[in-house]
């Protein structure tokens, strides 16, 4: 096992005054200090070889290797293993050969500040990632601490808010904090007009108006928040399709024959991290599946031109797979192989033929087989009756 040579700093708005001892003892004996331009100006004290974060960003860790045998120091801001660096390098070199400083994370900073206690708020980062994924997160009485890409960011948060009946929202804008020129701005999100710091974290408290959106991260969202064509898996099927496909952290859905993306969607916004790839031939559904994406706060959607089973091959193997699409040409075989143990497959069928490969592929792996069918209430001249929709079955199963 090799010995630790690479140390990764948290730092503050204080620098090196905020360092523990041992801390800067180890940033004063470095041979080569590598961070950002702040970084870098908050440790201008301590003599080394300087190096700026490398263009692109994914070459750090080469660059890291090379340096191998030195004493290297990496700068980061505040916790180096919270939204931050320190765990993009930890994914890539042995936590043996890696020391971790930790020093105050700008969310501990942000909840002493707004006297809110950290277990009791999300923390969210858009820093260098699509700001509309924190709408997933707009729930009323929800408070939230994000930590922002830039100057302009508050005010696409406040927009954001406003949109979905949440302009009430109390907003504050902490920069420099612990430092001299920390500095402070509040407002509500509807008239949002502070010009702000580049570098700063962002606190939010939900504040509903009687006519908000609802938007659970709870599969199972009202159809009429996508744009959609028709075709398109409904509301309480989508919520039962969800339950059995298990979102969870960090997992992986194929969603073959993806349409609107309701179902890929629901699934990234029902866990932390959670990824989906979208397959779908047809150029407009594809684009009203991004549309959706971005409005519901699930962004990073990946959306491929195609038909399974060709376009599987390459794709990372998924976590659970959704057709609704179909099921000849041999896209279950393929589906089947590319899943990983433990995964979940869940196949929907509204045709009789399509019905009847699903009982045929039941006979042959087992799983749970049900149909489906919702009916609601519409008028009937003066009075109401129930209209059912088309029933629909439905076939899962877990991979063992």
């Amino acid at each position: 096992m090799s010995a630790p040579w690479l140390h990764i700093v948290g730092i503050g708005e204080d620098g090196m005054d905020g360092l523990l001892p041992a801390t800067r003892a180890v940033l004063e004996g470095a041979e080569v200090i590598v961070g950002g331009d702040r970084h870098h100006r908050l440790s201008e004290a301590v003599t080394a070889e300087r190096v700026a974060w490398p263009h692109p960003f994914d070459a750090l860790i080469g660059a890291l290797e090379e340096m191998r045998g030195r004493r290297v120091v990496v700068l980061a801001t505040g916790d180096p293993l919270w939204y931050s660096v320190g765990a993009r390098i930890g994914r890539s070199i042995a936590p043996a050969e890696i020391v971790y400083h930790p020093q105050l994370s700008a969310f501990q900073l942000s909840a002493a500040r707004m006297g809110w206690s950290l277990a009791d708020v999300e923390t969210l980062t858009v820093h260098g990632r699509p700001v509309e994924q924190m709408i997933a997160f707009i729930q009323p009485d929800q408070r939230l601490l994000i930590l922002t890409t830039g100057e302009e960011t508050p005010g696409q948060i406040a927009a954001f808010l406003t949109e979905r009946g949440f302009g009430d929202s109390p907003m504050t804008v902490l920069a420099a904090m612990g430092g001299k020129d920390e500095a402070r701005f509040d407002g509500i999100a509807r008239d949002w007009d502070h010009e702000v710091p580049a570098f700063n974290t962002l606190a939010v408290e939900c504040v509903a108006a009687p006519d908000a959106a609802l938007l659970p991260r709870v599969p199972g969202l009202a159809d009429a928040l996508f744009v959609h064509d028709g075709t398109m898996t409904k509301q309480e099927v989508r919520a039962a399709t969800l339950a059995k496909l298990m979102p969870m952290r960090g997992a992986h859905l194929w969603d073959i024959g993806t349409g609107c993306g309701s179902v890929a969607i629901e699934w990234m916004r029902a866990a932390r991290y959670a990824r989906a790839t979208g397959i779908e031939p047809r150029a407009d559904r594809r684009a009203m599946a991004a549309s959706n994406a971005l409005a519901l706060g699930a962004p990073k959607l990946d959306l491929i031109e195609g038909e399974a089973p060709e376009v599987l091959d390459g794709l990372a193997p998924p976590d659970a797979i959704f057709i609704g699409g179909g099921l000849s040409g041999g896209v279950f075989d393929a589906a089947w192989e590319a899943l990983r143990p433990l995964g979940r497959l869940v196949a929907n069928a509204v045709t009789l033929e399509s019905e009847a490969e699903l009982v045929r592929l039941h006979g042959l792996h087992g799983g749970e087989l049900v149909r489906l069918q919702v009916h609601r209430a519409e008028p009937v001249g003066r009075f109401s009756g129930w209209r059912p929709g088309m029933p629909v079955v439905q076939w899962s199963l877990v991979k063992r």
